[in-house]
């Protein structure tokens, strides 16, 4: 079987189960549904089918659903209609398929008039010569279209699924407005305390230390008449103090923006980043040395990109990672894929939960996906005006 028919025959296959759990789900909802037409468990169901659809469509799973709690509940009875009306055509087909592939050797030692299927279509079995000819023509037709129909069917019912479950232009925006108050709030937090680390670092470090550095210059310069080897052990432990002080303040300025933005760019940091890597590391960054980045945003995205490096070398048992990042009129965009264990989860650490908090900040996007087994894929859109 050539990529296409394996290709084909995988999508029949997900969309027989997608078509059949949507069936068994809709006849559930007719029992359930007064629980289900409360609003929370409404959403709740919602945002699952909504997973589904996108896990079908092979889309990034999204969240929690956010929209109207009357179109969620339109959305149920369009779901319980058309998963109903779906489902029937797939057992119709698949189930006909089947039953007949099994009646028709067996025409014999059934009773007479058993119809091959037995799904009302299905076509009466008398000899031989009916079960070879029509019985095999049935097989084939129902196969047929269980190969070709399941899948398209599969693709509109999630294609509906996701249409009627997306936020509309307005609720977007209040999603988005909502968000970035949130983040807005924050980052305030988090610079006020980074504001707080730097000044303790300052003031215990390097401020202790140029205190010290003051003091040994003033022994030294009132002893320079009077003993000039203290004098000049003064001055040498002032010379060391002034390094140390110096490696101080290259630390905490690091933390803050990191030098190697300022002195090579986003594309030359993150080839550093690259080399750096604890484990083998494969850089797209296409014409990305060509053209200018806000510094906030060069900031996001090389803070995003070294947190993803590291958490797949610490945690992911990866191999190798993949990073690609593009410039795409006003966004930015990172991707970082590795070959590891998958299962990230963002409510363990702080390192995932801190890469959505930098991007959200800056009105971005933060999609992880990460199964079982593997692979993982963080991808990033950052606005970028140019």
């Amino acid at each position: 079987m050539n990529h296409y028919g394996a290709s084909r025959l995988s999508a029949m296959w997900r969309g027989l189960g997608y078509l059949l759990g949507s069936l068994l789900t809709a006849a559930v909802a007719l029992f359930a549904l007064p629980v289900l037409i409360v609003p929370m468990t409404a959403r709740a169901w919602a945002s699952w089918h909504r997973r589904r659809a996108d896990r079908l469509l092979r889309s990034p799973c999204s969240g929690p659903v956010h929209v109207g709690t009357w179109r969620v509940l339109g959305w149920l009875c369009t779901c319980i209609v058309s998963s109903l009306a779906f489902g029937l055509v797939v057992v119709l087909c698949a189930g006909n398929a089947v039953a007949t592939a099994i009646t028709v050797p067996l025409w014999w030692a059934l009773p007479a008039g058993t119809r091959a299927g037995g799904f009302a279509v299905g076509v009466p079995l008398s000899g031989w010569g009916t079960a070879l000819t029509l019985g095999t023509a049935q097989v084939v037709i129902f196969s047929a279209l269980t190969y070709w129909l399941v899948p398209l069917l599969a693709r509109v019912h999630a294609r509906m699924c996701v249409a009627l479950l997306s936020p509309s232009a307005a609720e977007k925006l209040a999603q988005r407005v909502e968000t970035l108050t949130e983040t807005r709030a924050g980052a305030m937090n988090a610079h006020g305390a980074e504001l707080r680390r730097i000044e303790r670092d300052l003031h215990d470090g390097t401020q202790a230390r140029l205190v010290a550095i003051a003091m040994r210059l003033g022994v030294a310069r009132e002893s320079l008449s009077e003993d000039p080897q203290m004098v000049a052990r003064l001055l040498a432990e002032a010379h060391e103090s002034t390094e140390e002080a110096m490696t101080e303040l290259r630390a905490v300025i690091r933390t803050i923006y990191p030098p190697i933005l300022a002195d090579r760019g986003l594309a030359g940091a993150l080839t550093a980043l690259g080399t750096r890597s604890a484990i083998d590391t494969t850089l797209d960054i296409g014409g990305l040395g060509t053209i200018t980045i806000p510094a906030a945003v060069e900031a996001v995205a090389y803070f995003t990109i070294a947190e993803a490096l590291t958490n797949a070398a610490k945690h992911s048992q990866a191999t190798r990672t993949t990073v690609r990042v593009a410039h795409d009129g006003d966004r930015l965009s990172i991707e970082v894929t590795d070959d590891g264990v998958g299962g990230a989860d963002e409510t363990l650490g702080t390192g995932i939960a801190g890469i959505r908090h930098r991007v959200l900040a800056l009105d971005g996007t933060v999609h992880i996906h990460s199964p079982g087994g593997g692979p993982t894929t963080i991808t990033v859109s950052l606005p970028c005006g140019s």
